[in-house]
C-alpha cells in the first residue's frame, strides 16, 4: 500500500478530536487456530477447532506476503504489525476488525451448538489478543446465524465492552436472511444499539446455498466475481420480508460484496413494489427508502470503470453520501489502499466515505 496523502481528504487535526479515516473492515487472524481450544466448552475442548473451510483455492493466495508478523506467524495475526504497515502511516483513526476463518464460517457448521460455541470462543479471544493490544481496534461481535437463540445471548453478554462496534456473520445461509427464525439476533442488536453486518466469505460451503444463482463454480476466479449475487439476495430478503419496518433503528452493514449492483437492485424492488406490493403488504414506502436509512455498504472492492466519472455517477444513485463507508480489507491481496484505492473525490462525498458515515453509524 502506498503511504502517499489521500486525495481529496481532510487533514486530522489532534487538538480538536475531529476524525478522518475509519476503516471498516481489517481482519485479525489467529497465530494459531489452537488458541482458540481454552475459550471453548470443556465438552467441546476435546474436538478441537473445526469448520468448513474454502472449496476454492486462489492460485496466488488470500493474504498478503508481506503481512507476516517479523517474528513468523500468518499474516495480519500481530496486531502491532497490523499498526505499523496499515494504522500509522494511514492515519487510521479506527479501524474495525471483521474477523476471519473461524468466525466468519461457523455459520456453516451442522452441529449449531459448536458453531455457537466457536464464535463465544473466537470473540473473548478477540478481546484478550486484539482489542487489549490498541485502543483504535474495534471489534465486531461474531455469532453463528444457524443458532439465533446463542446468537441473541451473545450479543447480551459482550455488548457492554466499549471496543465492540458491531455484530457480524458470515453471509453464507441456508435461507436467506430476511426470513423470521433470524428475528432474535435483530432484536437483540438492536436493543443494544450495534450494527448487523455481514461479511462474504463463507459462501458455497457445507449446508449453504451456491456463491452465484447459477450454481456452484468450478475456479476461484469465477467464485471472486459472483460473490455479489449472494448479498443482492440477501439485502433483498431483508428488506421484502420486513425487517426494517420490525426493526426500524437496526442498521445493516454489507461489507466486501461491492455496491456497483445496488442501484439495479434498488430500482427493480422500488417497480415491483408498485405492482406486487401486496406479497409485502407491511412494507411503508418503497424499498429503496428503507435501504437508503438502514443500510451501509463498504468500498472494497472499489469497482473500477474505465472512466471515473462512472464511479461517482455510481456513487450518486445510490446515495453515497449517507450509505458508502471505506474498507481497506487489510491484509488481502485484493485490498484497497487508503492513498489511492479511490479515485479524487469531491470534498464533501470524501469526508463521508473516509470517515462521516462511519462515525455515525458506530457513535465514534
Amino acid at each position: 500500500m502506498s503511504q502517499q496523502p489521500r486525495s481529496g481528504s481532510r487533514a486530522r487535526d489532534p487538538d480538536d478530536g475531529n476524525l478522518s479515516l475509519v476503516d471498516c473492515d481489517v481482519h485479525p487472524y489467529l497465530r494459531d487456530e489452537d488458541d482458540l481450544i481454552p475459550y471453548l466448552p470443556k465438552n467441546f475442548q476435546s474436538q478441537g477447532v473445526f469448520y468448513p473451510k474454502g472449496y476454492w483455492s486462489s492460485p496466488i493466495g488470500v493474504p498478503r506476503e508481506d503481512a507476516h508478523p517479523d517474528d513468523g506467524g500468518p499474516p495480519g495475526s500481530d496486531p502491532a504489525k497490523v499498526a505499523d504497515q496499515l494504522l500509522d502511516p494511514f492515519d487510521i483513526d479506527y479501524a474495525i476488525l471483521t474477523g476471519g476463518g473461524p468466525s466468519l464460517a461457523a455459520s456453516t457448521l451442522p452441529n449449531t451448538y459448536y458453531a455457537g460455541a466457536l464464535t463465544s470462543a473466537y470473540n473473548d479471544w478477540l478481546i484478550d489478543d486484539w482489542l487489549s493490544a490498541d485502543d483504535r481496534f474495534l471489534g465486531s461481535i461474531s455469532v453463528a446465524t444457524q443458532n439465533p437463540e446463542h446468537s441473541a445471548k451473545e450479543i447480551h453478554r459482550l455488548a457492554d465492552h466499549p471496543q465492540m462496534a458491531q455484530v457480524i456473520a458470515g453471509s453464507a445461509t441456508r435461507i436467506p436472511l430476511g426470513q423470521r427464525n433470524y428475528w432474535p439476533i435483530y432484536e437483540a442488536a438492536e436493543e443494544e444499539g450495534l450494527p448487523f453486518a455481514i461479511h462474504v466469505g463463507p459462501e458455497g460451503r457445507a449446508f449453504t446455498n451456491p456463491p452465484s444463482g447459477a450454481g456452484y463454480p468450478n475456479s476461484y476466479f469465477e467464485r471472486h466475481t459472483v460473490l455479489p449475487a449472494n448479498f443482492m439476495g440477501q439485502l433483498v430478503s431483508m428488506v421484502l420480508e420486513g425487517v426494517f419496518v420490525e426493526f426500524p433503528d437496526l442498521n445493516f452493514v454489507m461489507i466486501e460484496g461491492g455496491f456497483g449492483w445496488v442501484p439495479h437492485v434498488l430500482w427493480r424492488m422500488d417497480k415491483n413494489w408498485k405492482g406486487l406490493k401486496e406479497q409485502a403488504p407491511w412494507l411503508e414506502r418503497p424499498p429503496s427508502e428503507y435501504v437508503r436509512r438502514n443500510v451501509r455498504f463498504t468500498t472494497q472492492p472499489i469497482e473500477e470503470p474505465e472512466k471515473s466519472e462512472h464511479l461517482l455517477q455510481i456513487f450518486e444513485m445510490m446515495h453515497a453520501e449517507e450509505t458508502v463507508m471505506f474498507a481497506s480489507d487489510y491484509p488481502h491481496w485484493d485490498g484497497d489502499s487508503p492513498a489511492h484505492g479511490l479515485p479524487p473525490l469531491p470534498e464533501g462525498l470524501s469526508n463521508a466515505i473516509y470517515h462521516e458515515n462511519a462515525q455515525e453509524l458506530y457513535g465514534l
